[in-house]
């Protein structure tokens, strides 16, 4: 896993300008009962190979206590409970039919909550996960401080998100993001609104490097990027100095 080389200060992008988080909020309530299916099609499957690399990535760190933040259906929870069976796997998110869906499948240790205000004491855990989340956050540097009070010194953030293919990849990526997948996804889920928004969410948001620096600003180190699917995801990892 290469580590993330320095950005030059001026590239570094600030907070975009997003939808308001009781929007997200909403938006995310309305697919909840076909958000894992359009998940899994859309994906061609993809996201069990995402979600099993980043279980095994977090095993190797042996953590005692996991929070899973933007836990959404509890597919990344449930996983990292498969993979480190030993240890405690609280998954958090602020839209509660999300949560109520975890739960059915099997989730334990479900709390409400906003991800840039957590209701846990600071270095309450050793490993903090977010999968494609981070991106839906009203601020990803608020976001990212927080994390990292979440962590105890030495702790680990492991960050799984939609990143942008390098040529000529993307030209035939961006086709499917904009056009192709809205029109699947409402066929799917009955909404098209969210899966427009997630396209746009995707190109707003920092990638490699950009992201790797954001990490460093917040405090933490060994920061490094490892694209997956030909870039199409990119697994984060860092530790709390």
């Amino acid at each position: 896993m290469p580590v993330c080389g320095v950005l030059n200060p001026k590239t570094v992008m600030l907070d975009a300008p997003r939808r308001p988080s009781t929007k997200v909020k909403a938006m995310f309530a309305a697919i909840v009962a076909r958000y894992d299916l359009a998940n899994h099609l859309l994906s061609g499957g993809l996201d069990f190979l995402w979600r099993k690399r980043a279980a095994i990535t977090v095993q190797k760190w042996a953590p005692v206590r996991i929070l899973d933040l933007a836990t959404g259906t509890g597919d990344l929870a449930l996983k990292l409970k498969q993979a480190c069976p030993r240890s405690t796997v609280i998954g958090a998110d602020f839209c509660l039919p999300m949560l109520a869906r975890a739960q059915e499948k099997g989730a334990r240790n479900l709390v409400g909550a906003d991800a840039l205000h957590l209701p846990f004491a600071d270095g309450s855990f050793d490993v903090v996960t977010v999968a494609f989340g981070l991106r839906n956050m009203k601020s990803w540097r608020g976001a990212v401080a927080e994390m990292g009070r979440m962590l105890r010194p030495g702790g680990h953030l492991l960050i799984l998100e939609f990143s942008l293919p390098h040529p000529p990849l993307n030209r035939i990526y961006r086709t499917y993001l904009h056009t192709i997948l809205p029109r699947l996804a409402a066929v799917i889920t009955g909404v098209r609104d969210a899966y427009e928004y997630l396209g746009d969410s995707i190109e707003e948001f920092p990638h490699d490097q950009a992201m790797c620096a954001i990490l460093r600003e917040a405090g933490f180190d060994e920061t490094r990027s490892k694209p997956l699917s030909g870039a199409i995801v990119t697994l984060y990892s860092a530790r709390r100095t």
